[in-house]
């Protein structure tokens, strides 16, 4: 199931590298523009009437009409990455969706605990995307590491959200009117990923699963249990985490995103306030590699200034002749004493 290098994608996509975790990058050939595909495989759904019912030929493009109604509306927002289209190919369901140059931040994220003010800057980012989809209506239901690109400047832009609604509209789909049906198609595509497994749905699912992941990022590993679904499950029920001592700075807002009472959970909006207040109260330079903002270069070429003691003659443009600054004092009373001695010398030889 997949798609090679070179391989073109219902006549516009041209898939033009090796798998990046759950999808593989791709070029719209119309547009010339970068994205990443995911592939979801159809289950064999049968017209309701017995044995003998053949599959549905449409099943597939109803399903992906359902999907693309799910994200109908979605903002345009800079830390949100756009959704290009879903549609169904044979037995399989394709998500299209904008890919920006960068790297995921699950592959940052498996290096080890990121510093908590860099983690403030990647939440507000996607504090600000989840705010932008909840006051239109939308709830993203698909916040992970893997769903997230940090891009060349350092802002995370959160993407997923086309996949996630295509996955809970396949599980929908098989479990039909049985939620334990609906639990155990989850159970199979999304495995005990904890970020996808809030006990509600709704903005307040969005926020816990934010929470679940800057936990992930400060920590190096989720809040909750993650070795079988059902002792995932019932940790989340019971609202039994792990401590939030390591999540430093953060750990406030962390415990209230994952308090058990959705009502009792910051909004995206009131999380994007506390991160900003956060970094604007950081200590100044904070030990981190990363830097705290990108830096702002100005336009044109850079012209290197003229330090303390540094002589550049203009035939001599390209080569720099530098005094070291702890010499200029002795040098310039040699000079002065120099200078006495030859005007003394002059006096000397007049009066003779």
């Amino acid at each position: 199931m997949g798609a090679a290098p070179g391989q073109v994608v219902a006549g516009r996509y041209r898939v033009t590298g090796r798998s990046e975790g759950s999808g593989v990058p791709a070029e719209d050939v119309r547009s010339g523009e970068a994205v990443l595909l995911h592939v979801l495989e159809l289950p064999e759904l049968l017209i309701p009437g017995g044995l003998m019912a053949t599959p549905d030929p449409e099943y597939g493009e109803r399903i992906a009409r359902q999907v693309a109604a799910a994200v109908e509306g979605s903002p345009k927002q800079p830390r949100l990455l756009r959704a290009v289209e879903v549609f169904a190919e044979g037995e399989l369901l394709w998500v299209a969706e904008e890919r920006p140059p960068g790297v995921p931040l699950a592959e940052l994220a498996g290096e080890g605990p990121v510093p908590p003010y860099r983690v403030a800057e990647l939440g507000a980012d996607l504090a600000g995307a989840l705010r932008a989809l909840h006051e239109v209506g939308l709830t993203h239901g698909n916040v992970s590491a893997e769903t997230v690109v940090v891009c060349e400047d350092g802002a995370a832009m959160l993407g997923g959200l086309l996949l996630g609604a295509a996955e809970e509209e396949l599980c929908a789909a098989l479990g039909g009117p049985v939620p334990r049906r609906v639990y155990e198609a989850r159970a199979v595509l999304l495995g005990p990923k904890a970020e996808r497994w809030a006990l509600e749905a709704g903005p307040e699912a969005d926020c816990w699963a934010l929470g679940v992941l800057l936990y992930r990022l400060l920590v190096g590993r989720a809040p909750f249990p993650e070795d079988d679904l059902p002792t995932l499950l019932a940790a989340v029920r019971d609202g039994r985490h792990e401590s939030a001592a390591g999540c430093g700075p953060l750990r406030p807002l962390v415990e209230q995103l994952l308090l058990a009472d959705p009502a009792a959970r910051p909004t995206a909006a009131e999380v994007r306030l506390q991160l900003i207040e956060l970094l604007a109260a950081a200590p100044e330079p904070y030990e981190q590699a990363v830097p705290l903002l990108p830096v702002l270069r100005p336009d044109g070429p850079l012209v290197p200034r003229q330090r303390a003691g540094e002589v550049v003659h203009g035939r001599h443009a390209g080569r720099r002749t530098v005094v070291p600054p702890a010499l200029l004092g002795p040098l310039l009373v040699g000079g002065v004493m120099m200078a006495l001695l030859a005007a003394l010398a002059a006096v000397v030889a007049l009066a003779g």
